[in-house]
């Protein structure tokens, strides 16, 4: 099974670009249906993700990244390199993605997926929009067909 999961707040212009993304990967799923590919936005809830990865062989997480870098830049990171355990918090909304890979491996162990990647979109506008800039755009267009291969991938295996 392949999951797919894309996080972001559909109302800070960029930081929409992972769910819009999963919008565009389940109508692309809808037309070429899949059994085995699965897609979900879990817009920002940390531990949505963390459940709707369990029992997963493969897991693509994707999101938007406030680095300081060129905005539009595409980073493919395993996610191995991003998972950090919560701090202690009594608020779910501190629970985020990087914590649901650390937390989801820790209580589900075997039946959470090893192999995981992490597509982060450098963000040019976090502020309070609807519409990702066009920098962003392109890259959300890259980064669509280059899933969509993988689920292509997928499917003959």
């Amino acid at each position: 099974m392949l999951t797919i999961i894309g996080c972001g707040n559909l109302n800070r212009s960029d930081d929409a670009v992972g769910v819009i993304i999963a919008q565009r990967l389940q109508q692309y799923l809808a037309q070429n249906p899949h059994s085995n590919v699965r897609v979900y936005d879990c817009g920002t809830a940390g531990m949505e993700v963390m459940f709707q990865a369990r029992g997963s062989k493969q897991l693509i997480i994707i999101d938007a990244s406030s680095t300081n870098s060129e905005p539009g830049a595409i980073f493919k990171v395993p996610g191995k390199e991003l998972e950090a355990l919560p701090e202690p918090s009594y608020n779910l909304h501190d629970f985020r993605w990087d914590n649901a890979l650390a937390a989801g491996r820790k209580i589900f162990q075997n039946d959470f997926p090893e192999d995981v990647t992490v597509y982060l979109i450098e963000a040019a506008n976090l502020n309070f929009g609807l519409e990702l800039s066009p920098v962003v755009k392109h890259s959300a267009d890259l980064v669509f067909e280059e899933v969509a291969a993988i689920i292509r991938q997928n499917v003959k295996k």
